[in-house]
């Protein structure tokens, strides 16, 4: 378990390492055989004009702002429960600048605070790291 400043927490499984990220949030990540990043999992605060009502639109244009390429929603819902809140998530495929194919499954969590968890895999991984990024998201406390 990562926790944030803010009190959020970050479960992740054992075989994934913390890694570094910006100040105020909590990475892990699993890297594979090919030194890439397998998985991912993230928590941070709520910095911008993200809201439970835009999630679905702001977070895969915040990928573009980032850089990303070739960005499509796969999937959103809202009013979801959370132990600690509700929120709004979002799941999208994305390219990055380097040409690598992630999925993403990105949340935005309102509790005692609010904050941004994602869980992302390698796409031709998904299917495999998407039920450890399921249940780290659903476990997530903020």
């Amino acid at each position: 378990m990562a926790r944030t400043p803010n009190g959020a927490s970050l479960p992740y499984p054992p075989q994934w390492r913390r890694a570094h990220g910006d100040p105020g949030t909590a990475t892990a990540v699993l890297i594979d055989s090919r030194e890439r990043i397998a998985g991912y999992l993230n928590v941070t605060p709520r910095q911008g004009n993200e809201q439970l009502s835009n999630w679905s639109s702001f977070r895969p244009d915040h990928n573009r702002d980032e850089g990303d390429r070739n960005v499509t929603t796969l999937a959103a819902a809202t009013g979801l429960r959370f132990h600690t809140g509700s929120g709004t998530c979002v799941k999208d495929a994305y390219t990055t600048a380097v040409g690598t194919h992630y999925i993403e499954l990105a949340c935005l969590v309102r509790g005692r605070t609010s904050s941004v968890i994602v869980g992302a895999a390698l796409a031709e991984n998904w299917d495999a790291v998407a039920p450890v990024l399921q249940r780290a998201i659903s476990a997530f406390e903020t």
